[in-house]
């Protein structure tokens, strides 16, 4: 039997297996530290949203605890509803004008040298939300000029041109868009998205600026295919994306799409190898790995690859 035939997502939804208990690898112990409470004071402060709250990250009491924190901004209200997401649906409010400031002051107070900042979906507005991206990438670079930094945008549907020649031209380091999952998929667990749309997306952050990093990431456990998964490593390679990060799909609640499996760290192993293969700068692939997680390590060892590449191309090695 082939790969997509035995993938167990074309089970029919109401014979799927009952929510699985997690294995161990996947388990993490409570943020209690004293790290972790001061950044969640200063966010709190600050008046800021953070997808380790909001996306209910596994990762957060070791991140928090360093004072790593991804700034969500743009509220915590998705005009979406992906099956997997576990941030609020809705109608989002008023954009915030102090926002902007209000992340450069977390940056400053955290000490961060590298910041992630992410969003929700803002398809009530003309822009998608680009034009506030661009306003925190100033603001970053005013008040912390020496920290580096990486953006995770959403599609801007129907905006896209327009959002990422704005964003980029404000000069972030890193630019990430996740496709999150395998084409077939996309139907039940991004239905208001398009694979070949967050493709060219990433593919026109190139066009705009070939020197940008760029980075997606997918969740595995959805029920993909193995070689579902190698052929969407084929097409990130076709438009030049730097950076994959691989990790395991959790689910949030009982309303959100089931776990299908859950992939060993072997198999992660394995698809690593297999990215780093197909010429990947910079690989992360494991049951925990998530977007932002250890993103300022990552972002070093991706730009000290690229110099080496360099180096060999000109003889230097």
């Amino acid at each position: 039997m082939n790969d997509l035939a035995s993938a167990a997502s074309i089970v029919p939804a109401g014979e799927r297996p009952e929510r699985q208990r997690k294995p161990d690898w996947i388990r993490v112990k409570a943020p209690t530290s004293q790290g972790y409470g001061e950044t969640r004071k200063l966010m709190r402060d600050l008046n800021l949203n953070t997808v380790c709250e909001e996306a209910a990250c596994p990762n957060i009491g070791e991140c928090w605890t360093k004072k790593h924190a991804t700034v969500m901004i743009l509220g915590d209200v998705c005009t979406r509803a992906c099956a997997f997401c576990n941030v609020k649906t809705g109608m989002p409010r008023s954009v915030d004008p102090l926002e902007p400031e209000h992340v450069a002051i977390a940056a400053a107070k955290l000490g961060l040298e590298h910041i992630v900042i992410t969003s929700v979906d803002r398809d009530d507005l003309p822009d998608g939300g680009a034009g506030q991206f661009v306003k925190v990438i100033e603001a970053l670079r005013r008040n912390t000029p020496g920290t580096t930094i990486e953006i995770l945008t959403p599609d801007f549907r129907g905006k896209m041109r327009p959002a990422v020649e704005a964003i980029v031209a404000a000069g972030p380091d890193v630019y990430n868009h996740n496709l999150e999952t395998v084409p077939r998929l996309y139907p039940t667990i991004r239905p208001g998205a398009r694979y070949y749309a967050s493709l060219r997306l990433l593919e026109e952050v190139k066009h705009h600026d070939p020197l940008i990093f760029t980075k997606s990431g997918v969740m595995l456990g959805l029920g993909e295919a193995r070689l579902e998964v190698h052929q969407v490593m084929d097409d990130m390679r076709t438009v030049g994306i730097d950076f994959l990060t691989m990790g395991q799909y959790l689910q949030p609640t009982p309303k959100h799409t089931k776990v299908i499996e859950f992939v060993t760290p072997k198999a992660f192993d394995a698809y690593g190898s297999i990215a780093r293969a197909k010429g990947f700068l910079q690989v992360a692939a494991s049951p925990l790995t998530r977007s932002s997680y250890h993103a300022g390590d990552d972002f070093k060892q991706m730009r000290a690859a690229r110099q080496a590449q360099a180096d060999r191309a000109a003889g230097r090695d």
